[in-house]
């Protein structure tokens, strides 16, 4: 499977996916995919149109701000949201994100445009399991930031779009930026407006 980038393939990667239709949607193997996809690369989380498949699904490698989590490619929370919403949001977070489909290549190496991204706290969410079980679920902290980058996804949005500043940087150098500038938590309760 292809991994697309928003500097090859932009028009792609910048397309709303389509809700996953339960009759006619082959789910297991957009989920296998995606956990093969997430078990040979260093990621939080994926969204399917990053790997050529426009449709609204959400795995989660790592919902925790542990690095290492993503470099252990055994380590896998399997986290499935299918045809995802955000009811409401609050509080306010920044992080240093990277992408798979914002980077490239370059002798051999992975060369990340990264930049801080604003945030939610918490978010109520609803979404349907891989069976077609409706649920809602309240996410709060990190996990919420390895949501919205995936949600973004869905609906053709990058974290580039929500910068001010694009900081390229190889992985050794994305460790340190986030070592010394680490999750940062504003605020908890306040109105976010996504």
């Amino acid at each position: 499977m292809k991994r697309l980038t928003v500097f090859e393939d932009e028009e792609f990667i910048r397309q709303v996916s389509k809700d996953v239709d339960f009759n006619i949607d082959n789910v297991d193997e957009y989920i296998r995919d995606l956990k093969e996809y997430c078990s040979k690369n260093v990621v939080y989380a994926l969204a399917p149109v990053q790997i050529g498949i426009p449709k609204r699904l959400i795995y989660i490698k790592n919902s925790k701000q542990d690095m290492e989590n993503n470099k252990d490619h055994t380590y896998d929370e399997e986290i499935i949201y299918i045809n995802p919403q955000i009811i409401k949001a609050f509080g306010h977070t920044r992080f240093l994100e990277g992408c798979e489909s914002c980077s490239v290549e370059e002798n051999g190496v992975r060369i990340y445009h990264n930049g801080v991204v604003d945030r939610p706290y918490k978010i109520e969410i609803e979404y349907y399991d891989k069976w077609g079980k409706n649920y809602t679920k309240t996410l709060e902290g990190f996990e919420v930031t390895v949501f919205c980058h995936e949600y973004d996804h869905l609906n053709g949005i990058v974290h580039l779009d929500k910068i001010d500043n694009v900081l390229i940087m190889r992985p050794e150098e994305v460790q340190e930026y986030r070592r010394i500038h680490p999750y940062e938590v504003i605020d908890k309760d306040g109105i976010f407006e996504i």
